[in-house]
């Protein structure tokens, strides 16, 4: 199912998400001269709690015009997502953690595989996340057009992220942030812990291309 803002639930606004020989690309050559804000994702239709994971992506092209400044050689992979159907219309990200891929400049380090928890808490050695995203403990940085393989695995409540086989980051006991105003609807009866949730890959503002997707239930 694709969700783009300002677009109904399953338009492919501008065929933003193409298929061709094997390859899921996230173009925006239909966006014009102004991204503005038109966040999207592709999300797998099944509901899911303990599996692993495996997709190759690179980065490819330039930054859509208009679109953040963050969006540089930026994209993520969604999970633990409340549904595509229960966003609001002008809700940019869904309630969810992110796998974020960064790609290199070229210079600078930009480490992938970074968690982005929105509306969620994860913990470190027992300690609750301070911040919206807390960077991967081994940091690699890609440049270039190269294709790189993550990995996300959950296993009941342990997460682990893995960049091209090797691990870099593992946190663990996701819970809904009850402060949070979306977040907070999704708790059931005052429920909040995560157990699952769904899968799906942004649409940030720069060209992407996702090979290779495979995914192993538990």
């Amino acid at each position: 199912t694709m969700r783009i803002i300002g677009h109904p639930l399953g338009e492919n606004f501008g065929n933003t998400f193409r298929v061709w020989d094997g390859i899921l690309s996230v173009r925006y050559d239909a966006y014009g001269d102004d991204f503005d804000n038109r966040f999207g994702a592709i999300y797998f239709n099944e509901k899911l709690a303990n599996y692993r994971l495996k997709v190759e992506y690179r980065f490819v092209g330039e930054t859509a015009p208009g679109a953040p400044e963050w969006g540089f050689r930026d994209s993520g992979v969604q999970f633990h997502s409340q549904s595509p159907a229960s966003l609001n219309p002008d809700q940019p990200f869904p309630v969810s953690l992110e796998y974020n891929l960064h790609g290199g400049n070229g210079t600078d380090e930009r480490p992938v595989g970074a968690v982005c928890a929105n509306g969620m808490f994860v913990e470190f050695n027992g300690q609750k996340n301070s911040a919206y995203c807390t960077p991967p403990s081994a940091q690699k940085t890609f440049h270039g057009d190269q294709w790189v393989t993550l990995e996300i695995d959950v296993k009941e409540n342990l997460i682990t992220h893995y960049v091209n086989g090797e691990e870099i980051l593992s946190y663990a006991n996701p819970t809904f942030n009850p402060e949070h105003e979306i977040a907070k609807t999704l708790m059931v009866n005052g429920e909040a812990q995560v157990r699952d949730g769904y899968i799906s890959l942004q649409s940030n503002g720069h060209p992407i291309d996702f090979r290779k997707i495979a995914l192993l239930k538990y």
